[in-house]
């Protein structure tokens, strides 16, 4: 801004310079290279490196991430995936909606993971959008599916795998740990921090990763059955019709029989109560990238990590909110 006097009437006004930011100390340019060098880097660190104060960094940085903001436009997905983080100890909660179509976050609210907190979005969203919903991703969280089937009634209910995935890892894990408890002395030896080298992929393991699980499996019966189980289990993806995943799902869990692996008879009778939704997956409308959410989730916690100590909740969401978007 700048001030100026009319010739005509006297009076003394504000010309508007498009080429300064919302803070007339600083051009667009210099308040656009501040943004885009804090998508790599803390505020501490920039504001070190250009000689400015922590809260003209954040500031700048916010007004940038406005217009980033701006300039993406309203959503309106097709196809969306529905997670929660946790913004602090103590289970505080927000919801994270994506647009899958677009890979690209696009709400981040809510005041917990609840039925009444998902329904904030789709109030946001308005019903005729909210209408136009096809597929909704999320987890086994049932306020979430309530939610959805509310206010978007036509979009088919697609759960996670990469959830469904962590759970059977997790039901791998109490069996280790099961193991551990029933042996002694030398015998416990193969299964003593072993922990991760079971739950990776085996692709992900290194030479000596490999050995060590090659070594375990070999000396215990019944982790090499349920690591074998485990393995199999993500076959159930690759089936294009319902039929066919549900007869590989029923000679899975048939497999379990005489095993006494109770941790997997429990994931088996959650995975059969949840069929619907694991079952849409074959549906060819229904292939959307759904590494994208878990991924978002993996950079939504590099962010955090880089704001540590910074409890502004509007500067996170609009972090997470442009994340995806690109540079100004």
């Amino acid at each position: 801004m700048r001030r100026v006097q009319c010739r005509s009437c006297g009076s003394v006004k504000r010309e508007r310079l498009d080429f300064l930011a919302s803070n007339p100390r600083y051009t667009k340019r210099f308040a656009y290279y501040v943004g885009r060098r804090c998508r790599q880097a803390s505020i501490r660190d920039v504001a070190k490196e250009l000689r400015l104060d922590w809260e003209t960094v954040k500031t700048l940085e916010k007004q940038y991430m406005e217009v980033q903001l701006a300039r993406a436009g309203q959503p309106g997905p097709k196809a969306i995936g529905i997670d929660e983080i946790s913004i602090r100890k103590g289970h505080s909660y927000r919801i994270v909606v994506s647009d899958l179509e677009r890979k690209r976050p696009i709400w981040f609210g809510g005041q917990d993971r609840s039925e009444a907190s998902m329904a904030q979005f789709y109030a946001w969203l308005g019903e005729r959008k909210s209408h136009r919903i096809r597929l909704a991703v999320m987890d086994m969280w049932k306020p979430f599916r309530n939610a959805t089937t509310a206010a978007a009634p036509q979009a088919a209910i697609l759960f996670d795998k990469f959830h469904i995935m962590r759970h059977l890892g997790e039901a791998l894990d109490r069996v280790r740990k099961a193991e551990y408890a029933r042996l002694s002395g030398k015998d416990r030896r193969f299964i003593k921090g072993q922990k991760y080298t079971l739950l990776s992929h085996h692709e992900n393991l290194s030479l000596d990763g490999k050995r060590s699980l090659a070594l375990l499996l070999a000396a215990n019966k019944r982790l090499n059955t349920a690591y074998l189980l485990k393995e199999t289990f993500g076959q159930l993806w690759n089936y294009r019709r319902e039929g066919w995943a549900r007869r590989f799902f029923d000679n899975w869990r048939a497999s379990l029989k005489w095993q006494r692996l109770k941790p997997y008879e429990r994931f088996a009778d959650m995975i059969d109560r949840h069929w619907d939704g694991i079952a849409a997956y074959c549906k060819p409308e229904n292939k959307v990238s759904l590494g994208f959410v878990e991924g978002l989730n993996n950079k939504i916690r590099v962010l955090q990590r880089r704001a540590y100590g910074l409890r502004d909740e509007h500067y996170l969401r609009l972090k997470v909110l442009t994340c995806m978007l690109p540079a100004l």
